[in-house]
């Protein structure tokens, strides 16, 4: 099987639990909608849970994307180097054990302080803001077992497991659901039951991926070998990511802090950009980090082998691929907006006002889809060539427009102008990082992908247009949900069918060899 169709199949494999975990992502953001709604209880969680989770994309995911897999890749390049790959395993184990321990309990002792300045606009309400310190007490030691999922996915990723990583998202939100059918109500404060919740699904996301270490040989040590040649390099990987983390962390952090100010933005914004944004997130995980994911071990192993050539075309086929998936999505949730807010989250607690303010949010956040999941891709390629200071540079500047962006478009725009916000400064991230790529390693082939976006592009505004056409005609007839579902199988055949009239799919081949 050749690299590009073993690539394909890693990201299927991702693709395909990605996509499950979405389903089930959505069907947990239905529950909490309805239950909660934009309520105060829905604010203080949305908070509470963003500290320890964006902690977990900071020190876990940081480590296993940018740092361990280059490096562990060098060592599985030939078998007599295995007991040495699994040496440096146990070291990094050890020393996340005692860095995930301390973070946990400093973190939960410093709670209150952490969201006093998240959360700076909740200050104004003494009763949502105890309730936020509280729930962040409670689900801090997320971020302990999170951060062991995401070390196993590191391993395990490097060996080119991909499934049960990619399965384990699926048990924190099937625990979550379970809990907001179910569990919830045996509590005096529902929305504590919660917090509960998403500290066994973290729990149980780590612990799915025990079974395949431990079928891979894993065998634990207690070792810190601090001498180990690899230190060195993986440190000076993840230093930098480390900060680039960190970075990108502020911007959500930045954002909360605006949304937080409801005498401006609205005192809803915080959960209206919280459905949003996971809404967004969809085919942003599903196509953009799956393929990120999948093509990170592939870059580096071809990085290591100085083969530049065929790590350019990698790339580039990464990205025409992403312009075929990522650009209908985008004009999709952009048209279909309302009606997708309205058919998946309406109801109970979440109602017609708070769908119009979801609905805005989310067509600000389609804007700047491609470039947030292409940026993913461009950064994986610059961590497989080690330099991870680039994405840590561009980062801190995309920073620093995030936040004037925030402050210039809050004002007319309300929380839309904090989304658009996001869509701008990712934009941004976008052609910087493919500028200074094409500097790092000469020209890239872009025009392939530039060359695609402009068909594409023209058939998915046509399919968008009879898509909401559709919905308006039949809204008359059916339900929404119905109304809803016709509208993306109409939009799904016109794209494909005006699609193989334009030629958008020469080049790729959509068979491959199931091994």
């Amino acid at each position: 099987m050749s690299e590009h169709r073993k690539l394909f199949k890693s990201a299927g494999v991702v693709s395909l639990f990605t996509l499950v975990s979405r389903i089930l992502g959505f069907m947990r953001d239905i529950i909490i909608a309805r239950v909660f709604g934009t309520s105060l209880a829905a604010q203080a969680f949305v908070v509470a849970f963003r500290i320890p989770n964006t902690l977990r994309q900071l020190i876990g995911e940081g480590a296993a994307n940018a740092a361990i897999i280059p490096v562990l890749s060098e060592y599985l390049r030939n078998d007599k180097d295995e007991k040495e790959f699994w040496h440096l395993a146990n070291f990094l184990l050890n020393f996340l054990l005692v860095t995930l321990a301390v973070i946990t309990i400093l973190g939960t002792i410093f709670s209150g302080l952490m969201v006093r300045i998240m959360a700076f606009g909740f200050l104004d309400d003494p009763v949502k803001l105890e309730l936020t310190i509280r729930l962040t007490r409670i689900m801090f030691s997320f971020i302990f077992f999170i951060g062991l999922a995401s070390y196993a996915m590191g391993i395990l990723n490097s060996l080119k497991h991909f499934a049960a990583p990619a399965a384990g998202s699926c048990l924190l939100n099937i625990t979550m659901i379970s809990f907001g059918l179910w569990g919830c109500g045996r509590f005096s404060e529902p929305i504590v039951g919660m917090a509960i919740a998403v500290l066994i699904g973290g729990f149980l996301q780590f612990a799915v991926n025990i079974p395949v270490l431990l079928r891979d040989k894993f065998k634990y040590s207690f070792t810190l070998d601090f001498k180990h040649p690899a230190i060195k390099r993986i440190g000076v990987l993840f230093l930098p990511r480390l900060v680039g983390s960190s970075i990108y962390q502020l911007n959500i952090f930045a954002d909360t802090m605006f949304a937080s100010f409801g005498n401006i933005v609205g005192e809803t914004a915080v959960a209206v950009l919280y459905f949003a944004n996971h809404l967004i997130q969809f085919p942003t995980a599903l196509f953009g980090n799956a393929m990120a994911t999948a093509c990170l071990p592939t870059m580096s192993r071809l990085a290591v082998a100085n083969e530049i050539n065929k790590l350019k075309e990698t790339l580039i086929m990464v990205l025409r691929s992403l312009v075929i998936l990522i650009i209908p999505s985008t004009i999709g949730l952009f048209v279909l907006a309302k009606p997708i807010i309205k058919v998946l989250f309406e109801g109970g607690k979440f109602d017609s006002t708070a769908t119009a303010l979801t609905s805005g949010v989310l067509s600000m956040y389609a804007i700047g889809l491609f470039a947030y999941s292409a940026a993913r891709v461009i950064s994986s390629c610059f961590y497989a060539l080690k330099d991870t200071m680039t994405p840590v540079k561009i980062t801190g500047a995309c920073l620093i427009a995030n936040i004037v962006f925030n402050y210039i478009l809050m004002w007319p725009m309300k929380a839309q102008g904090l989304a658009l916000a996001t869509s701008l400064s990712s934009l941004i991230n976008f052609f910087a990082l493919i500028f200074c790529l094409k500097k790092k390693i000469g020209p890239l082939g872009f025009r392939k992908v530039v060359k695609l976006f402009y068909p594409v592009s023209v058939i998915s505004v046509i399919m968008g247009l009879a898509s909401i056409c559709c919905y308006k005609y039949f809204e008359s007839f059916f339900k929404e949900g119905i109304c809803l579902l016709i509208a993306m199988i109409v939009a799904i055949i016109i794209f494909v069918v005006l699609g193989i009239c334009f030629g958008i799919f020469k080049g790729f081949r959509l068979r491959y060899e199931i091994t």
